[in-house]
């Protein structure tokens, strides 16, 4: 399985970035949200990051963190093969 994480811009949002995470080569990003089984719950902090404390959870498993102009780089290459 790859783990994969990566902040994106929110879709319809304001920029506003939040943590997507990949576990198959061949999957788009989805957002952490999608994944109930390795979220954590949010911090309720306002104006916090949405997806920080699955972050932290992840990255002590392991997990790696890409970079957000490579996922936006290999997002695009996904949604050209689909």
């Amino acid at each position: 399985m790859l783990k994969q994480m990566c902040w994106l811009p929110r879709l319809g949002g304001n920029g506003e970035k939040i943590l997507h995470l990949r576990t198959e080569p061949h999957q788009g990003w989805r957002p952490y949200t999608a994944f109930p089984q390795y979220a954590a719950p949010d911090y309720r902090e306002p104006g916090g990051s949405k997806g920080w404390a699955t972050f932290q959870k992840l990255n002590s498993q392991g997990w790696n963190l890409i970079s957000t102009d490579e996922g936006q780089k290999s997002d695009f290459r996904q949604q050209k093969i689909a």
